[in-house]
Formats: C-alpha cells, structure tokens, sequence
C-alpha cells in the first residue's frame, strides 16, 4: 500500500523565522552519563554508611549518646570492732607450715575461745595476701577487728567460704553465715610478696 502523506495541521503553521519545532516532533531530552555516574556514586556510599551506621548501633559497639556515669557513693567508714562471738576458720594457703595453727593461738590469746577458732589448711598453696573474708555488710566490722588483731590484713566481702548446706542446690547453712574466715598468705609468711 503506497504511503500517503499526512494532511498538514496547526502544529505545521510556524513561522519560518521561529526555531520552534512541533511538540510532537520535539527533540529527545539528552541525559548526561557524567551526572547520572555522580548520583549513582552518592546514592551507593549514602546507603552503605548507614548500613554500616545502623549495624555498629544494633550491636552496641557505638552510642549515639554517651551513657551517664555511674557514680559510686563512698561507702561509710566501718571502725573495726573485736568480736570474738564470730567462729573464725583460719586456711593456711602458703608453702610453710604450721601457720594456720600460729594464727590460730594469737586469735585465742586476743578472747576467741579454743572452740570458736578452727585452723586447716587451704586447698592451694599460692595465696599472695592474707585476707579476712567475710559474707554480709553486718560482718564487715568484724572483719575488720580480726585483720587489726592480725596485724593489718586485708578485708573482703565473699561467699565463696560460707559452708552449703544443701551441695546439690548450694543452699547456704545460716548457722555458718556468720562465720570469718582468715586466709593466710604469702606476705604472712614473709615469702616475699609485695602489697
């Protein structure tokens, strides 16, 4: 079928003078490559930044705010109190023998009774300071009272020496909570250790 040509309408009426082209034989838009790179580049380290933002927050290992400080009131000032009424176990954990039974004699001299005051040995050998442990903040005065007998141990809050009642559930012996337990180190028995 032979091509006819289309029948003129207004958007062929322009002036010759005019640079105007018909809308519907306008020109294509040009893209420029060089602009769209830029865009594509940006848009590719926006989004890995904050992939990258997001999973550091997720985990914790950075804060958007800083977290308050703790502070830490100053624990009130305990005066040592000599309280022979506390049964004391005494643990040698140095290489020298017999010290666990010295100690035991300079607590019975300072009013312990001989009953109250139990000396064994520890169950390891490298000890560096002699403590006075002790399991609850009523205790701590004790604590303190036994160490200025002893000629200045060191004191410290611990469980780890009050007896189970119960070695299946760890269940804690209340008549034993009381309990102070020296356990006499290297610096006792002068091997050298520094404080």
């Amino acid at each position: 079928m032979p091509h006819t040509p289309a029948a003129p309408d207004r958007f062929d009426d322009l002036p010759a003078d005019s640079a105007r082209v018909g809308a519907h034989r306008a020109e294509n838009p040009r893209i420029r490559a060089g602009v769209v790179l830029v865009w594509t580049i940006v848009s590719i380290v926006v989004l890995v930044t904050a992939g990258i933002v997001g999973t550091l927050l997720a985990t914790g290992k950075i804060a958007l705010a800083p977290s308050p400080a703790v502070s830490v009131a100053p624990s009130p000032n305990v005066d040592p109190v000599v309280d022979p009424s506390y049964p004391v176990l005494v643990l040698n954990a140095t290489t020298r023998d017999g010290l666990a039974g010295q100690v035991r004699e300079q607590l019975v001299g300072a009013g312990w009774a001989a009953g109250d005051v139990t000396a064994g040995e520890a169950g390891s050998q490298d000890f560096a300071h002699t403590t006075v442990y002790y399991s609850n903040d009523a205790d701590q005065a004790a604590a303190l009272g036994v160490a200025e007998v002893l000629g200045g141990a060191r004191t410290e809050q611990s469980e780890a020496y009050v007896p189970a009642d119960d070695p299946n559930t760890g269940d804690v012996d209340e008549s034993q909570a009381k309990q102070l337990v020296v356990v006499i180190g290297a610096d006792w028995a002068g091997e050298g250790v520094t404080p």
